[in-house]
């Protein structure tokens, strides 16, 4: 009788240890929701969504320099993507005065991109240097074959309305 007692005991406790080391109901609950995913620049700059998020473009100002780049990324803008245009124009609206940028290709060495296959685009202008914050319309940009074309935008604060 006493080894039937110390049996089940042993049972109990080994039964006890086991379902400690399950997690608790809230545990699997948080583990079963999705994983919500948001889109960072990886320059922290301006994203700018193309079509049905396909891609976004990131545009980063350096003020000083009066120097604006563009990334060309994937939808999620976790991969560089190369565009096969040699440049592309940016109308902007500064203040109910319109100026154009000429956003051009830049080859880059070290990743073999070239003009014509590269994810980078630069331009330069004065007007750079003492304006945060402009309205712009990107008129063409072609991407692994997708054309897009009048992609309106803020700068800085992008075109996407959901986040």
């Amino acid at each position: 009788m006493i080894r039937l007692v110390r049996s089940l005991s042993f049972c109990g406790l080994a039964l006890a240890a086991v379902a400690g080391c399950r997690p608790a109901s809230s545990d699997r609950a948080a583990e079963a929701k999705p994983h919500l995913h948001q889109d960072h620049p990886p320059h922290g700059g301006t994203p700018v969504v193309l079509g049905d998020e396909v891609y976004q473009v990131e545009f980063v100002l350096d003020a000083a320099a009066g120097d604006l780049q563009a990334f060309v990324l994937d939808g999620e803008m976790e991969n560089f993507m190369r565009a096969s245009s040699h440049a592309f124009t940016l109308v902007t609206t500064v203040g109910g005065r319109t100026r154009t940028l000429t956003m051009r290709a830049v080859a880059n060495p070290a990743t073999g991109e070239t003009v014509g296959d590269t994810s980078m685009f630069e331009a330069q202008a004065d007007w750079l240097k003492t304006t945060p914050e402009f309205d712009a319309v990107l008129q063409t940009i072609t991407i692994r074959g997708s054309t897009f074309t009048d992609v309106k935008f803020n700068f800085p604060k992008g075109n996407d309305r959901e986040g």
